[in-house]
Order: C-alpha cells, then structure tokens, then sequence
C-alpha cells in the first residue's frame, strides 16, 4: 500500500523465500528507472525470469529496463539512490529477501530518507519458512542476526537459548557458528536452510555442529537454526521472543546444591549480579564456580556461561543446578589459569575464592574480559594484589567490603541479627565501556 494515496519514490518488495513475484511487482519493476537489490534478485527479476519471454521482445525490454544496482556496500547503493530518487518522475525499486523490515533495509532507508518515501511490501521472513519448513512454531525463538557482525554474539545466543535463528552472511555461515558451538552444545543439532524459496536449490538439511564444521557451505545459506530438539516443544506463548527474564535473581542459598556451605551468598551474589551485568548475546565465566550459583544465575538472566572448577564432584554439582533451574551451563573441569586458554572470549568473569593463584588468574582474566571482572574474596591481604592486577589490565578497579546480618529466629518469637562472613568484592572495569554507559544515561 502506498502512502496517502500516492506512491511512495522507493518502493521496498521482499522476495526471494515465497512465491514469484505477483503481476503488481512486475509492473513496478517494468517502469522503475533503478532497481536495487542482491545479484541473485536482480537476476530474478530479468525478463526472461519473469515472463520466460525469449528473442526480440526480451532484447528489446533489456534495452529499455532501468539502471541495475548490485548491492554491496551498502552506503554507495543509498547515495545513488539519493541521486535519483527526487521528483521528476523517478521510481526506484529496491528487492530484498523475505520481509526487508526484519533485520533487513528497511532500517538504512528509513534512517536516509524517512518513513514516508517507502512504500514496503513484505515477503515471507526466511526464519519463518525455515521453521514452516520443520513444521515447528518460531513465536518462542530467539532471532539473531550475524550478518556483517561479529558471530561471537550469535554463537553466545545459541549457547544460552534452546531454540535460536541466525541469519546468516559472508563470514558467519553454518562453519563459522559450528566453530563456536564446540563445546558446551551436547544435544544440539544444526538446521542449515539454503536457497529457502528457490524450487530447484532449496535445502534444509539437519546436522551436528561437528558434521557442519566440516562442510563447504555455498552462499546463499538463508538462516541456520540452533536447536535444543528436547526443548522445541514450549508452552503457548503471549510475547514472542526469549522467555521472560526471571522475576527474581540473587537466590537464596538453599536453591542450589552446595558443600558445607561453599557458595557465593545470596548478598554478595546480588551486587556481583550487578557489576556483571549478563544479558543475551554474552558470555560469562564463573572461576573457581563450586557449586555454579554465579553461572546459573548468569544463565537464568540470559547470558551464556561457563562455570571452571578444580573438583569432580564440584562439576557434578554445578550440571545438577544447572539442569534443576532449566538453564545450560558448559562445566569445565581444570583449574585456572591454564584451562583458560581453551575458552571463548567472555564478556564478563567472576572470580570466587583465594589462594596463591589469585593474582595470576585475575590478570589472565582480566586480560581476556570485554567488558569486566568481579572478584569474591575473604582475606583483606589479597586485595591490593587483586586490584593491581585488574588496574594492570587496562581496566577501572574498584570494590567494598560487604558486611551483612540476617534477621533469625530466637526461642519466645523473638528475632536476631545473624551476622555472615565479611566478603571483599572487587571489580575491575573496561574505560571504553564505562564512558559508553555514562554517554546513555
């Protein structure tokens, strides 16, 4: 539909993952006078693609037909667009995949020359055939793009979330996401949907993270879903998306299986919470995890975690926790620094505990984290160890000492004030991030 009544300058048709394009788009892209769009959309939209038209009639529209544009980088293809798109009788048309105002250029137009001068019709988004094509429900899943980004972000988003759809691009194809699903991705499988709409290339293919690391994947991979295949199967939605955050975090003690009272308290737990500040899209190591509360609360509010501890039966506790909250939490089992070298860049890490090591594994982290270290200890003698090393790497340190008393029961029902152990938290934050924090606020 065009906009008040009359047609907008650019008009924006998603193909590419449903049916041909209809006699009304044809008709557009016969008096456009550019046409904008992927190699393998410009190609659709030939002639001979559109009509099966072949000899003199062809040749005579290609003669006629509008500028093409193959789209590359995107910032010369706008001002080209800029350049001929006011007045005089100019309409260009713009061909992208599926639904353009999902992750798509929509967003670049709008920016450029506002919401006015679009005239959008959608396609069928290819998340939504990719899991037409499984026959499965997409209201519960977690859509990420990595096109033109950093796969990290994707790869975390599958590590956290059961069901997640990544759409695709040069650089962050099936191989690139397999590489990041190493490990930690026990049961997962792969959906890699390619050509999704083409009648002839089209393919959906189920594979594990291993199986698609060892392929060649072809452009065009449409979107590759991540799936944990126990976990397809939700509860009838109302908000579409990740599930809802929880509705409370810094958990009591008791939540968790633990050892003789080894575990981050729920006080401490709650303001390390803060300065970490996990979110979908990161990751975050808890070091020395004992009994994974930190990671699990981490993983509860969305991040991907990975919980590091020297111990077997520690491992055992933090899988248990891990599946007792419905969350994924990769258990390493080693001690730090040296099992470090193996892991994923974190976002953020946690540090619990002491003993000699500490200096060392703080700096190891802290040299790797993008974001911040928060460090849990007890001995008042470690912490100017622990704050040079954070200041060492580049990062902001600062801490308190937490000194907390919990209301208890006392024989006549009376209460009193049951002091816990004073705890030191540290951490230590990038500059670049906490002047991008204080620039939004």
């Amino acid at each position: 539909m065009s906009h008040a009544g009359t047609a907008a300058p650019i008009l924006v048709l998603g193909t590419g993952t449903g049916e041909p394009l209809g006699q009304e788009a044809r008709r557009a892209l016969a008096s456009a006078t550019l046409v904008v769009g992927a190699r393998r959309h410009l190609e659709a939209a030939e002639p001979s693609a559109r009509t099966g038209r072949t000899g003199r009639a062809e040749r005579a529209e290609r003669a006629e037909r509008a500028e093409r544009i193959v789209l590359g980088p995107l910032a010369p293809a706008l001002d080209r667009i800029a350049e001929h798109a006011p007045g005089n009788g100019a309409r260009v048309v713009v061909l992208a995949s599926g639904d353009p105002g999902f992750f798509g250029i929509v967003r670049a137009l709008t920016e450029r020359f506002g919401a006015a001068a679009l005239d959008v019709r959608p396609g069928a988004p290819s998340v939504a055939v990719a899991f037409a094509r499984l026959g499965l429900a997409w209201d519960d899943a977690v859509v990420v793009s990595a096109h033109g980004r950093d796969p990290r972000t994707a790869v975390n988003v599958c590590l956290a979330h059961p069901k997640v759809a990544v759409l695709t691009g040069p650089g962050a194809g099936p191989a690139e996401l397999a590489a990041g699903l190493a490990h930690g991705t026990e049961g997962r499988t792969l959906v890699v949907a390619t050509a999704l709409g083409d009648p002839e290339r089209e393919r959906v293919e189920r594979l594990t993270p291993a199986e698609a690391l060892a392929r060649d994947w072809p452009d065009p991979v449409s979107v590759v879903l991540c799936l944990d295949e126990s976990r397809v199967l939700s509860p009838v939605r109302t908000v579409a998306g990740a599930a809802a955050g929880p509705g409370r975090w810094a958990l009591d003690e008791a939540e968790f299986e633990h050892r003789d009272s080894m575990i981050t308290k729920f006080e401490v737990r709650a303001l390390a919470l803060a300065r970490l500040g996990p979110r979908t899209g990161d990751l975050v190591w808890d070091i020395g995890a004992g009994s994974g509360s930190v990671a699990v609360e981490c993983a509860r509010l969305g991040a991907a975690a990975v919980a590091v501890e020297k111990t077997p039966d520690g491992i055992g506790r933090i899988r248990a926790n891990a599946a007792a909250h419905g969350v994924y939490v990769h258990a390493v089992h080693g001690s730090a620094p040296a099992v470090l070298d193996g892991l994923g860049e974190p976002d953020a890490v946690f540090i619990g505990g002491g003993g000699r090591e500490l200096p060392a594994i703080v700096a190891a982290c802290a040299r790797r984290a993008r974001r911040s270290v928060v460090v849990a200890l007890a001995a008042l003698d470690r912490v100017p160890e622990v704050r040079a090393a954070l200041a060492g790497a580049g990062l902001v340190p600062e801490g308190v000492l937490l000194q907390s008393s919990r209301l208890a029961p006392l024989p006549g029902e009376v209460t009193r004030l049951a002091a816990t152990n004073p705890v030191f938290l540290l951490w230590g934050t990038r500059p670049a991030v906490r002047a991008s924090e204080g620039a939004t606020q």
